[in-house]
């Protein structure tokens, strides 16, 4: 008797997971999402499983036989959380996740890492460039990376593909580009100290395209940048937004003295129970550059079939305010 295909996606009810699990609909047979928290939008046919990856997974979480897995599970927003609950669950999630791989024979694995494991850089970055993340979240998944990449050692038939985003926008995003687009609205958007700082970014159907094509194409171990490979400013983000939507165009530049001073009261608050999302932190995470080129994707032949103007208009026709 043949087992049905089955793919296993670990954090699939998040913004990428849930759009994955879309795509994967009518190549498997079975699809399940493990994660801990509700999706973001559900798939038809797709089996969702409760369980937390920070304890050991049985092997028979999602039923008999093999499966192809995709590890999307992890503590990523950045900032939003203490140092120890970025390595706590992306690392100790990472190991479980592997030996789960390991007990039920797959062979073919695809982790997400991110464009964090290089840190801030107003210089180019490529998939050959030093690894100097500076952030808790970065180190953490730099080691996640080095647990996959032992899993996969162990025997040589195996196939993991390691895909390293850069900020990925589109419908039910909830992040940066959800929250510029909700300040651009309201007019309320000023630029942090300059309007040139280079943001990497790339949507979310094409980072999905990406995983797959990337993975069929990999006999080993493959590790690439996902982004576009324009060097898109903040200025240049805003227009697009602009053109797209009709949002009035920012022109007023804060100096980061004076940010970062307007700050203080709101971390105040949230430290007394006032939770928000504004602080020093995510000002200086505005103002520093992410420069990072996808050099391997591109040398593959992947072909991106959205500029940000398009992607922006295909993700504002989903959800009408960009959600």
């Amino acid at each position: 008797m043949n087992l049905p295909r089955k793919a296993i996606v670990f954090g699939g009810a998040g913004f990428i997971g849930s759009h994955l699990i879309g795509q994967l609909r009518g190549d498997y047979d079975e699809i399940f999402c493990v994660d801990i928290t509700a999706p973001r939008f559900k798939t038809d046919g797709t089996f969702y499983v409760d369980w937390d990856v920070t304890k050991p997974i049985p092997s028979d979480l999602c039923g008999p036989g093999s499966a192809d897995i995709f590890n999307l599970a992890a503590v990523h927003t950045t900032p939003g959380h203490e140092d120890w609950e970025y390595y706590w669950t992306n690392i100790s999630g990472a190991s479980h996740v592997c030996q789960f791989a390991g007990a039920i024979g797959c062979k073919s694995l695809v982790f997400t890492s991110s464009i964090s494991v290089y840190g801030p850089s107003e210089q180019q970055k490529d998939e050959t460039s030093k690894l100097e993340p500076t952030s808790a979240y970065g180190r953490s998944k730099l080691l996640a990376e080095g647990i996959h990449k032992l899993w996969q050692s162990e025997q040589p038939e195996r196939r993991l593909t390691i895909v390293r985003p850069a900020v990925i926008f589109g419908y039910t995003e909830r992040g940066n580009f959800t929250r510029l687009a909700g300040l651009l609205r309201r007019g309320r958007f000023v630029y942090p100290g300059r309007k040139d700082t280079i943001k990497s970014c790339g949507y979310v159907k094409e980072l999905i395209q990406s995983m797959l094509y990337m993975r069929s194409r990999n006999a080993g171990v493959e590790t690439y940048n996902f982004c576009r490979p324009e060097r898109y400013t903040s200025e240049e983000i805003c227009a697009s937004f602009n053109k797209v939507a009709g949002y009035d165009k920012p022109n007023f530049v804060m100096p980061m003295w004076l940010m970062e001073f307007a700050a203080v009261p709101f971390e105040v608050l949230s430290a007394v129970g006032f939770k928000n999302d504004i602080n020093r932190e995510r000002v200086r995470k505005l103002f520093n550059s992410t420069n990072v080129y996808p050099r391997r994707l591109l040398d593959a032949g992947f072909e991106f079939r959205y500029d940000i103007v398009s992607a922006l208009a295909d993700w504002k026709a989903a959800s009408a305010n960009f959600d």
